[in-house]
């Protein structure tokens, strides 16, 4: 069969999957392969779901397309609903797009716009954070943080000044307690704010735990309290981007629910349509909204699949199963399970760093060698050799490189469907055992950065 797919990568072949089986895709060839990271968080139901499948059927049955410039649609209205019902408070209304990097671009452009339409026309600065990730369109590249993807388009990207992240495993003194680690990292902001002019700032966009970069990092407990507080102070827009960790996967629908706060605007995508359609969507607070609605009446700004009725459809069929099997509680209880079970076979091992996370968001980062924390020579590539032995394993898994600075690192980042069972956590973490055993044996240690030869898993 020849070959016309202009892929990610033009090195390689990759498996023809085929179909979905609960937490498993299978491919040409028959293998099982467990979705251990949903994707990229995508796949929360798994790649089978009957009441998702036939929503979508219904809903094409009825009615496929209808642009938001003439008509709005039943399903649209109704998943607008259902999110507003169940999002912090201070937040009613829905922009509904197809994706991750979209949601984040009209975050930015509304962000701009509500201080134009209340006469604050010099705030155009987006502050985010090091180590995030955004999306990949040029805005929400601008705003994220991730060395790698950024570098080769940096003459694009519009000028965004970037603050330390709360990474307390990489960035706690020891001479610190968890309380001011994040008080100072918090307040990293106020200072750029001031550096920049407060006139000038008109947005701050964090992951509230950070997915693909550093692998689930959640911030320490009084973080985000104090952004909000300094939010606040200077009239800062507060955008909280939960594309990866948002829709259930840490065991609240909105992961922010876990700080105690409320943010200006959130991003939402992947799992609020589990990976059965292509659909995100910007919530923004009754404030933003009044001001257009004061001002100039109209977003300037759109896309050809706004409110797309089929995705709609989708989307609200995933919140159907999600609240009504109680997934978010399984998604608490399964994570403290597969959290528990990581450190039962990897806790000890000194080239486990940290394992981390919340709900079935977990990270796992490895180091050359554990009490400096050296990270293993970014040449070596492990991240990379333990996605290919998952995969010879037949684990899907999400581990990337760069964790500490966009260079240095390795991490594994695993998000399996939230119907995740018992015996399915066991068959994860000894595959994934297995895989970074694989990895590391492959290796040549006898250099490794902390001068001795690196363990083998036992």
């Amino acid at each position: 069969m020849s070959n016309h797919i202009f892929g990610r990568s033009t090195r390689g072949t990759l498996p023809t999957a085929v179909k979905g089986d609960g937490c498993y895709l299978i491919d040409s060839n028959g293998k099982r392969y467990f979705d251990g990271s949903g994707g990229a968080a995508v796949s929360c139901l798994g790649h089978s779901d009957p009441h998702v499948r036939q929503a979508i059927h219904d809903q094409i049955e009825q009615l496929d397309f209808a642009h938001t410039g003439f008509f709005t649609t039943e399903p649209a209205e109704r998943l607008a609903d259902r999110l507003i019902e169940r999002a912090p408070a201070g937040i009613d209304r829905v922009y509904l797009v197809s994706g991750g990097s979209e949601a984040v671009e009209a975050a930015i452009k509304l962000a701009r716009q509500y201080f134009l339409e209340i006469g604050e026309p010099s705030r155009h600065r987006v502050i985010a954070r090091r180590q995030s990730y955004h999306g990949n369109t040029l805005g929400a590249l601008a705003a994220g943080g991730n060395e790698w993807r950024r570098a080769q388009f940096s003459p694009l990207l519009v000028d965004t000044t970037h603050i330390s992240p709360c990474f307390e495993y990489r960035g706690k003194r020891d001479d610190e307690s968890q309380h001011d680690y994040g008080q100072r990292v918090a307040n990293e902001l106020e200072q750029e704010i001031l550096r920049l002019g407060p006139d000038s700032v008109m947005a701050f966009i964090a992951e509230p735990v950070v997915g693909a970069t550093t692998g689930a990092v959640a911030a320490v407990p009084g973080y985000y309290k104090r952004i909000r507080e300094i939010c606040d102070q200077y009239g800062v827009l507060l955008i909280l981007d939960e594309v990866m960790c948002g829709m259930g996967r840490t065991g609240h629908l909105f992961s922010i629910e876990a700080e105690g706060i409320t943010a200006d605007m959130i991003t939402i995508a992947k799992g609020l349509g589990a990976g059965y359609q292509p659909i995100g969507a910007l919530l923004a607070s009754q404030k933003i909204y009044d001001a257009v609605a004061a001002g100039s009446g109209f977003f300037q700004h759109g896309h050809t699949y706004l409110g797309h009725p089929v995705a709609a459809a989708a989307a609200n069929a995933v919140l159907d199963v999600m609240l009504e099997k109680n997934l978010l509680a399984n998604v608490r209880e399964k994570g403290d399970k597969l959290d528990a079970a990581l450190r039962a076979a990897l806790g000890d091992h000194p080239n486990i760093g940290d394992i981390r996370g919340r709900g079935l968001f977990r990270g796992i980062e490895l180091v050359a060698d554990r009490d400096s924390k050296t990270p293993f020579d970014p040449a070596i590539k492990l991240h990379a050799k333990i996605k290919a032995q998952a995969m010879n394993h037949g684990l899907l898994c999400y581990p990337m490189g760069g964790t500490i600075d966009g260079q240095r690192g390795d991490h594994i980042l695993l998000a399996p469907p939230f119907i995740i069972e018992d015996k399915q956590i066991d068959e994860v973490v000894s595959k994934l055992k297995s895989a970074i055993e694989g990895a590391l044996a492959s290796l040549d240690l006898s250099t490794n950065p902390s001068g001795s030869r690196a363990h083998a898993l036992a």
